[in-house]
């Protein structure tokens, strides 16, 4: 994907990592994160039906959070 290539290594890392539905939902979230450049992505539920992904002003720039529920 060279959409990916402007991503920090670990957003890369966490896109290869998950199935490419997945995928898809978070890379717009981690593409908004790379443009404010201030914080990092936050993927919650993933695997159920209420998955969500967005910047989160509590991670920091560069990482990713996932929580279960």
């Amino acid at each position: 994907m060279s959409e990916m290539k402007d991503l920090p290594a670990s957003y890369v890392e966490y896109l290869e990592s998950i199935e490419e539905h997945h995928a898809a939902m978070v890379l717009p979230v981690m593409r908004e994160s790379v443009a404010e450049g201030t914080h990092g992505v936050h993927v919650r539920g993933l695997g159920s039906h209420y998955e969500q992904a967005f910047v989160d002003e509590t991670v920091p720039f560069g990482k990713v959070k996932v929580t279960k529920t």
